[in-house]
């Protein structure tokens, strides 16, 4: 694993690689990023992973004039073209796959395969109900089992996290809610742009996803003119924690296929 600085727009992007071979570039939910998650090494033994902390995460900066997920695409649009990736697969998990999705929107024809898991960013359901819970008006033990097949295997014992771990995590949920919160968890114009997204797509979704329902996703993957879906037993919003060897190899096996 190696890790730096690169600056784009002003912005301090604190950039992961790990692994050989064809460039993947993951690109992480709210709850953020480690290389000490488990699908890491994994992911990496087969391919070149590449993962950017989106501004406000970790140790990327956050200027004032980035408010939203279009900013960011916008930001990762200049990342491709310094790192050279002219022809990338794209991973995305939950708002990961928001950036994703508007990405392959911006340029298609520079995004070979797309990978979504549990992704929001679009509304498809009717305009009194949310599509996505709010997980920041409950408590945090209810977020937990909408969040996770078995919440207390992935309970973080905050006693044993460093300063450092500790602020992170709190930068990370700060810069989430300012993300997505106005409107919650979708950019109302990416619904219309999707066609343009033709390149072959998998929407992945854990089967005990609290956030992203069955319907939603296969409402969302109906957008793209070449998607197809799939279900992960035992695992929920974030499967690539909680099932990593079975997502790894439904997601390598889909861009390699």
């Amino acid at each position: 694993m190696t890790t730096r600085t690169v600056q784009i727009a002003g912005i301090d992007l604190e950039l992961h690689e790990i692994g050989q071979g064809t460039p993947l570039l993951w690109l992480h939910g709210g709850q953020g990023f480690s290389p000490k998650q488990p699908f890491v090494d994994l992911a990496a033994a087969r391919r070149r992973l590449i993962v950017p902390m989106h501004p406000g995460f970790g140790q990327s900066s956050l200027p004032d004039w980035l408010d939203s997920i279009d900013d960011i695409v916008h930001l990762y649009l200049e990342l491709l073209d310094r790192l050279d990736l002219r022809y990338v697969d794209v991973v995305g998990n939950s708002i990961g796959g928001w950036i994703a999705a508007d990405l392959a929107t911006k340029v298609p024809e520079r995004i070979r395969r797309l990978v979504m898991i549990g992704p929001v960013g679009v509304k498809v359901g009717s305009s009194d109900k949310l599509d996505i819970p709010d997980i920041f008006a409950m408590p945090q033990d209810a977020a937990a089992k909408l969040l996770h097949h078995d919440p207390e295997k992935m309970k973080v014992d905050i006693a044993k996290l460093s300063d450092d771990e500790l602020a992170a995590m709190f930068r990370n949920r700060e810069t989430l809610a300012l993300l997505v919160w106005e409107p919650w968890m979708h950019n109302p114009k990416l619904k219309q742009r999707l066609h343009r997204a033709a390149m072959p797509a998998l929407f992945i979704r854990g089967a005990s996803d609290g956030l992203v329902s069955a319907d939603y996703m296969n409402a969302y993957a109906k957008l793209l003119p070449n998607a197809r879906t799939h279900t992960i037993a035992a695992a929920g919003h974030a499967p690539q924690l909680e099932q990593p060897q079975v997502l790894v190899k439904t997601v390598l096996d889909f861009l390699e296929g």
